[in-house]
């Protein structure tokens, strides 16, 4: 039966960790699949990982169409989740457009990165039949303006505006939360306060799910972020390594407060 939104909000309700990976291709998608992995999120972190470059920024919407069409054609069980890649949030057109691209190619929901300014936006792509997963925290689409991937919410006055916005996209319609470098006491805060799933990726144990790069769990980044785990050691393949995470992530042993988590 195929995971949606509905499975992710049970799953909250009964504190079930929901589990997320990221996933490019057909073949990766059926690893995680039958690992029962949860969500399998299509990334603009293909820019990366796949096509080799420096930022998430080069990802056109055909890219992400294209490898949301491949997995589509992989996963039977996990929800589909796909980024909105950069500048598909320019305005409510261009996203509505670009958002209706990618569920036509088969995702049944789509993340945006996402600040106070968003709510409309958010609200607009709800309401146009698109459900939203609003990306909060360090956002890679903004490298440039943070001046780097800068840990976000530290400071007292930013912490208070990212609550705010997460209520306020919520409010807006947003039906999935995402947070990313982010304190831990600030993110276990925002999953505690919604009602809707919470997706930490460096963020906190507390939330109600948490996600990585497929390619930092089994092993293949050089040089992985401190939030990150390879789970290849001891496991006898890749399949093993996958189902690894999984437990690791529904048993609450990852992550680690302090070791995966930031403050």
């Amino acid at each position: 039966m195929r995971t949606t939104i509905r499975t992710l909000e049970r799953h909250k309700r009964d504190g079930r960790p929901i589990t997320c990976l990221t996933a490019y291709d057909a073949s990766f998608a059926r690893l995680l699949d039958a690992a029962d992995i949860d969500v399998i999120l299509v990334g603009d972190s293909l820019g990366m990982v796949v096509q080799g470059h420096e930022t998430t920024l080069p990802v056109t919407i055909e890219d992400v169409v294209y490898h949301v069409a491949a997995v589509s054609r992989g996963a039977r069980r996990a929800m589909l989740m796909a980024d909105l890649p950069f500048l598909g949030d320019r305005d409510v057109l261009t996203a509505l457009e670009q958002g209706g691209a990618l569920m036509r190619a088969g995702a049944q929901m789509v993340k945006v990165e996402c600040d106070g300014a968003h709510a409309d936006l958010v609200r607009r792509m709800a309401g146009a039949g698109i459900p939203v997963c609003a990306h909060l925290g360090l956002t890679p689409q903004a490298v440039h303006r943070f001046g780097g991937y800068r840990i976000q919410g530290r400071e007292s006055a930013a912490a208070d505006r990212m609550q705010a916005e997460a209520r306020a996209l919520e409010a807006a319609g947003a039906q999935c939360l995402l947070l990313e470098g982010v304190p831990e006491a600030l993110a276990t805060r925002i999953a505690h306060a919604a009602r809707v799933p919470v997706i930490g990726i460096g963020a906190s144990p507390d939330c109600d799910g948490q996600v990585l790069v497929l390619q930092d769990v089994i092993g293949l980044t050089p040089d992985p972020p401190r939030f990150a785990r390879n789970f290849m050691p001891g496991a006898g393949g890749l399949a093993e390594a996958i189902a690894a995470y999984a437990a690791a992530v529904r048993e609450r042993r990852f992550p680690v407060s302090g070791e995966h988590t930031f403050t």
